[in-house]
């Protein structure tokens, strides 16, 4: 990992730091319109509950956007600087339990906040392709056998297995006896 990968928290502690990382990683080249892609878009204003969220506006689609849609981020009530500090601690591999201490927050809440992260991540981790030769080294992988414990018997499973037709039997005796009682 590159140096100018790493994130500085201290410089996270203000909204408009946190407005540029987004914009930084979500655009890195240019801002394109959700919507359609195109590059053709200006800026159209700030948000009025949260000053450093710039609002965008498609040319080509005639769409209005800002920093966080189309993201996790977006439509929640918490502050930005709150949801990146959340990643930031989810990335020192603290619970739950410590983030929401940590960020004095209910459990509760950070426990939605970080589904939803982890979700949007899961959604941006690309296809994985196999390609080339592929060595597996000491694996016994024992397939298909499912509700057959027959077949792994005969195929040098454990001898505790050999007599299930028996305990089979006997459970199904059992069953169908108690129903009759009844």
């Amino acid at each position: 990992m590159a140096a100018s990968d790493l994130v500085n928290l201290s410089g996270l502690m203000d909204d408009a730091k946190c407005f540029a990382l987004v914009r930084q990683h979500r655009w890195p080249e240019n801002v394109c319109c959700p919507g359609c892609g195109s590059a053709a878009v200006i800026r159209d204003g700030c948000d009025d509950t949260q000053p450093h969220r710039q609002r965008y506006r498609c040319k080509a689609c005639a769409s209005r956007f800002d920093d966080l849609t189309g993201t996790v981020l977006a439509g929640h009530h918490q502050p930005l600087r709150v949801w990146v500090l959340c990643v930031y601690f989810m990335g020192l591999n603290l619970s739950n339990r410590q983030i929401a201490g940590e960020l004095g927050l209910a459990v509760s809440d950070v426990q939605v906040m970080t589904e939803q992260l982890r979700r949007g991540l899961v959604a941006k981790t690309p296809a994985v392709e196999l390609q080339g030769e592929v060595e597996i080294d000491e694996v016994y992988v024992v397939a298909g056998h499912k509700g057959q414990p027959g077949e792994v018997a005969k195929r040098g499973g454990s001898g505790a297995a050999a007599g299930w037709q028996a305990r089979r039997a006997a459970a199904r005796w059992r069953r169908t006896s108690r129903r009759s009682l009844a």
